[in-house]
C-alpha cells in the first residue's frame, strides 16, 4: 500500500511527505529531477511529468492512494485531467485533490475555473476522492515582507470583505490525515469536500493592524489598486500569471474568501488543536528576521 505525492518538492507537498513519514506510511514522491530532490529516509523517488503519460503510468504502478497537487501553470487543467485519467486506469481508488475555496464563485479567475472543472471531472467520473479547498495561503505574504517592513504598507488587495487565510502547515497536515484516512479504510470512501480556512476572517485593514501591533509602528493598508498589483507581480512572474492574480484580487475585493458555518470547528477537531492564526505568522516572521 503506497501513497504517491505529487508536487513533492513544493512547500505543501514536502510537508505532506514529512507528516506521512512521521506516521509510518509507505511514501513515493513524484519529481521531475530526482537529482535535485531530497526527502526523508524511506521515501522512494520516481521521475515523472504530468504531460509525459508513460512516466505517469510507471510512477502510478503499485500506488494505492494519490495526492494530486498541480502548480499554477498555463496547462494546469490538462495536467490534472491526464493525471486523474492515468490514475483511474491504474486502479487507484483513493485520491486527495488540492483544489481552492469557492472555485464555483471565482469563475473568471483562470486557475480557480480550471480547478472547478477538475472537481467536476472527479465527481462525474465517480472517483473516490477528498477535494481540499484551501483559502489564501498565509505564507504567500512572505513575498511582501520587505514591503511591509520597509515601506510601512500592506499591499495585498484583500479588501473589506475578508479572507479566511490558512497556514500552509495546517493545509499539509490536514492533507496527510485525509490521505491516511483513505489509505487505511477497508473500502474506497465516498467523495467529500473540505474547506481549508484559518481561525480568523481578516480584512486588509485587520491585517495592517496586526502588523502595526507586531512591529510596534504604523502599517497602513494600501491594496485596493489591482492594476498596480498586477504591475508589481510582473516584475517576478510571467504576465499571464500576474493577470490571473490580478483577477483573483478583484474577486477578493468584491466577494472576499469566507468560510462556511462549521468550517473552523471541523478543522480544529480534525487536527486536534487550534488552527494557526495570521498573528502567529506575523510574530514568527518578525522573530526570524
Amino acid at each position: 500500500m503506497t501513497i504517491l505525492v505529487t508536487g513533492a518538492t513544493g512547500n505543501v507537498g514536502s510537508q505532506v511527505i514529512q507528516h506521512l513519514v512521521n506516521r509510518g506510511a509507505d511514501v513515493r514522491a513524484l519529481v521531475r529531477d530526482p537529482s535535485k530532490s531530497s526527502f526523508p529516509a524511506g521515501v522512494s523517488v520516481v521521475k515523472g511529468d504530468f504531460l509525459d503519460v508513460d512516466s505517469l503510468r510507471s510512477a502510478f504502478d503499485g500506488v494505492s492512494t494519490l495526492f494530486l497537487l498541480n502548480a499554477v501553470v498555463p496547462d494546469e487543467f490538462t495536467q490534472a485531467l491526464i493525471a486523474l485519467n492515468v490514475a483511474r486506469s491504474a486502479g487507484i481508488e483513493r485520491i486527495v485533490y488540492l483544489s481552492v475555496i469557492h472555485p464555483d464563485v471565482y469563475v473568471n479567475v483562470p486557475h480557480f475555473a480550471g480547478k472547478f472543472s477538475v472537481e467536476r471531472m472527479i465527481e462525474q467520473m465517480g472517483l473516490a476522492a477528498t477535494i481540499l479547498r484551501p483559502a489564501y495561503f498565509i505564507q504567500n505574504d512572505l513575498t511582501i515582507k520587505d514591503v511591509i517592513t520597509g515601506y510601512g504598507v500592506y499591499p495585498m488587495p484583500v479588501g473589506d470583505k475578508g479572507l479566511a487565510m490558512i497556514d500552509v502547515r495546517d493545509i499539509a497536515e490536514i492533507a496527510a490525515l485525509e490521505l491516511l484516512r483513505r489509505e487505511q479504510a477497508a473500502q474506497p470512501l465516498p467523495l467529500n469536500r473540505i474547506n481549508l480556512v484559518g481561525p480568523d476572517t481578516l480584512t486588509g485593514t485587520d491585517i495592517a493592524a496586526i502588523w502595526s501591533d507586531v512591529l510596534a509602528r504604523q502599517i497602513n493598508y494600501g491594496g485596493g489598486d489591482t492594476a498596480a498589483f498586477e504591475q508589481n507581480l510582473r516584475q517576478f512572474m510571467p504576465p499571464w500569471m500576474a493577470y490571473d492574480m490580478r483577477i483573483m484580487g478583484e474577486r477578493f475585493l468584491t466577494d472576499g474568501m469566507l468560510p462556511e458555518g462549521g468550517d473552523v470547528d471541523r478543522l480544529t477537531t480534525l487536527l486536534g488543536r487550534p488552527l494557526r492564526s495570521y498573528r502567529d505568522f506575523a510574530l514568527e516572521t518578525t522573530a526570524a528576521a
